[in-house]
């Protein structure tokens, strides 16, 4: 009997090593990772720049904490800065810790501006995180239950609808900010509007609130731009990151800008591990790699490739609702609960994912290539035809 807390429903396999865009288990089948650790591994498993990087970064130095200055945030702060065209950085371990700076940055500035219940606008179907702030901030009532008393402050509108956004400020006084999802991974892998962003960007500047850019799953080059709201041109006032930042090791960071930049002094907030010298250097790492080997390119290309591939494959399917998503953040959206084909492609060697019940997930690394996407599109198909088929 395991000790380990039953807080995970998972799959009866383990792995034992990687190469690329494939990941061999402890009994020796291989698999095609078309989820990279749920958009983690940005540059696949076992690439050797990133190998070298963390090795020799290890044999330096791992941790100091946050008391002395660290070289590598520092650089970090700066490529990440300069590439989102914004001001700071916070450094943290997570997602969910990137969201929850974001949530205090929120309610800090509404404070300064004399707001004593501040509020965030928050969309349905999001997800933020498991916190007990970011949860409350998640449109997932399945993941609340049991959790109350939630965090207050936050009201919910449906995504995408930016009359509804209208609607909160003319009755709502206490709102200071505006947070989202560029693209809801957890939610369906649904993709805001550039219209809709360009309209929350305008809107936030007239009412003075914050905008807040949640790209823990999409940025990094996944969607085909450093960042999700690069496709539409804005910049938010506050953006936060994760995921794939650091290829797999634990990192997050929350960007800020305009009115939002040097409002947290020390004493504000901290991490103990946030941003220490073995996660920003593979961070640096990541970003050296994805600029020199032109991956948000690849992603463009990949991504195109495999949707293109799949509407072909599974054209006049029964049961095929949509194809949607942008860069190599996929989804195929069912007409039924899904979830049995993550197991089914277990069985056909391939790792992918189903959110929202009913939407199979493609998150592969950014080093996807495109004979691999044509090997992923034929064994999904395969398995997405004898699915609906039964």
């Amino acid at each position: 009997m395991s000790h380990l807390m039953n807080t995970y429903a998972r799959l009866p396999v383990a792995f034992s090593h990687g190469d690329g865009s494939w990941i061999t288990d402890t009994e020796g089948k291989c698999y095609l990772d078309a989820l990279s650790g749920i958009a983690v591994s940005t540059l696949g498993h076992n690439h050797p720049t990133l190998v070298a990087a963390i090795a020799a970064q290890a044999a330096r130095v791992l941790h100091t904490s946050n008391i002395y200055r660290i070289p590598q945030q520092e650089q970090l702060a700066d490529r990440l800065a300069t590439l989102a065209g914004m001001d700071e950085v916070f450094f943290c371990n997570s997602g969910c810790e990137a969201n929850e700076a974001a949530i205090k940055l929120a309610r800090f500035y509404g404070h300064q501006k004399g707001i004593d219940n501040p509020a965030i606008i928050v969309m349905e179907r999001a997800f933020h995180g498991r916190t007990l702030a970011t949860l409350s901030a998640t449109g997932n009532r399945k993941t609340q239950a049991g959790f109350e008393p939630l965090v207050a402050g936050f009201v919910r509108v449906p995504y995408n609808d930016l009359a509804a956004v209208r609607a909160v400020a003319e009755h709502n006084h206490n709102v200071v900010a505006v947070m989202l999802e560029i693209v809801q991974g957890e939610g369906g892998v649904n993709t805001a509007d550039p219209a809709f962003q360009r309209g929350l960007r305008a809107l936030c500047d007239e009412q003075g609130w914050l905008l807040i850019c949640d790209e823990v799953q999409c940025g990094m080059g996944r969607t085909g731009t450093w960042f999700g709201f690069q496709h539409a041109g804005i910049v938010p006032d506050v953006a936060t990151l994760a995921k794939g930042l650091a290829s797999g090791v634990p990192i997050g960071a929350c960007l800020a800008a305009g009115k939002a930049a040097g409002l947290f002094k020390p004493g504000n907030h901290g991490s103990t591990f946030g941003g220490n010298q073995l996660a920003t250097t593979a961070a640096l790492t990541t970003l050296d790699v994805i600029e020199r080997d032109n991956l948000r390119a690849n992603a463009v290309a990949v991504g195109r490739q495999i949707r293109e591939g799949l509407a072909a494959a599974l054209a006049g399917v029964a049961g095929v609702v949509d194809i949607r998503g942008q860069g190599l953040m996929i989804g195929i959206e069912l007409d039924r609960p899904c979830g049995e084909l993550v197991t089914r492609g277990l069985d056909a060697g391939l790792l992918i994912n189903v959110t929202a019940e009913k939407v199979v997930r493609l998150l592969p690394p950014l080093v996807f290539t495109a004979d691999e996407g044509r090997e992923l599109v034929t064994r999904l198909s395969i398995l997405i035809r004898d699915f609906l088929a039964a």
